[in-house]
């Protein structure tokens, strides 16, 4: 609420947009902490504005190389042949059926005709 008119500010105040840190900022911030002396992680920290979990994150996934790739599932290279593949196989399978069912009735009609036969 404004202090003057005692109502609320009808302005919409902008959405703070998260950091993004590039893997080549990560390499250099945790070689620099990997230099500092005892007791000059927090003043690195507090410079960069960064959080000792952030920190940590960051030397766990650069120790096993994986400071900077993508997370997430790896995106399937093969999905057209895939989706290809599993539309034929559905066609095969009506097929298939089609063709059971023909012989099938081809049985019944070949036992009729034995059975008038004799």
């Amino acid at each position: 609420m404004s202090e003057k008119s005692g109502r609320a500010n009808p302005e919409v105040q902008p959405k703070p947009e998260r950091r993004r840190f590039s893997a080549e900022y990560k390499r250099r911030i945790v070689v620099e902490a990997e230099q500092c002396q005892h007791g000059e992680l927090g003043s690195l920290l507090r410079r960069e504005g960064l959080t000792y979990a952030q920190m940590g994150k960051w030397r766990i996934a650069h120790a096993a190389g994986t400071l900077g790739k993508p997370r997430g599932p790896v995106a399937n290279p093969n999905r057209a042949e895939m989706r290809r593949l599993e539309a034929e196989n559905i066609r095969l399978k009506r097929q298939l059926e089609r063709a059971e069912l023909i012989i099938e009735a081809q049985k019944k009609l070949a036992r009729l005709l034995e059975e008038e036969q004799s």
